[in-house]
């Protein structure tokens, strides 16, 4: 099935250009050139991607995002941006996005994101899942070591599922936020860390190494 992506920018040259790219690439473009139409579009038609600008007339990339993530919570969603300061991507990261480019970008390059974005869309939640010696069991929510089931929490559970179901992505806090305790949650980034302190314990002595630390940003974790 061709891929439906939604691209949300403002100046016509850039947005005419994306859209010739990734016309010829085979995908089913369509672009809005206002923040307000792009949650109403995104919100209430099916779309395999985002592409999101930051700087839009009517609502910021950011709050696009936000809504947007909050409606749908699996559609992948890259920003793009001239900016390039890491507080800029670090804003982008916490309000939902997968992926963040900053302009100038290579097409090869963001074609390549784009690829690998819609390839973990695609890519169906396996049943279970082993590293380090540990097994994973997603439908029964148990990790065991060997023959021994770890005790773990519902909570913590889900915080270690999330974590692996985006292996190789930073998930800001106020994204494992969302994925764990729900939008409308409210949760402190202490109480995360603290999570994420004792998941670490129960895993050791090597499933902790694989939870790494991003400083400024969130947590990783890497198979």
């Amino acid at each position: 099935m061709t891929a439906r992506i939604l691209i949300v920018e403002d100046e016509p040259a850039i947005a005419l250009g994306l859209k010739d790219d990734l016309e010829l690439e085979g995908y089913q473009v369509e672009l809005v050139d206002d923040g307000n139409l792009a949650v109403d579009k995104a919100c209430n038609e099916a779309f395999d991607l985002l592409l999101l600008d930051v700087m839009l007339p009517g609502k910021s990339g950011y709050d696009v995002c936000r809504e947007v993530r909050g409606k749908k919570p699996d559609i992948p969603i890259i920003m793009l941006t001239a900016r390039s300061h890491e507080a800029e991507k670090v804003l982008g990261l916490e309000m939902g996005a997968d992926d963040y480019v900053t302009k100038p970008f290579s097409p090869l390059e963001l074609r390549a994101r784009i690829k690998a974005q819609l390839r973990r869309l695609n890519h169906a939640s396996p049943a279970s899942f082993s590293f380090a010696g540990l097994v994973v069991n997603f439908d029964a929510m148990e990790v065991r070591d060997g023959v021994r089931a770890i005790d773990m929490t519902a909570l913590e559970f889900k915080l270690l599922a999330a974590l692996i179901r985006n292996a190789g992505h930073v998930l800001s806090r106020a994204r494992i936020l969302d994925l764990v305790w729900g939008v409308d949650a409210v949760v402190t980034d202490r109480v995360i860390d603290t999570h994420i302190a004792n998941l670490r314990k129960k895993l050791e002595p090597n499933g902790s190494v694989h939870i790494s630390s991003i400083r400024g940003m969130g947590y990783r974790f890497d198979s």
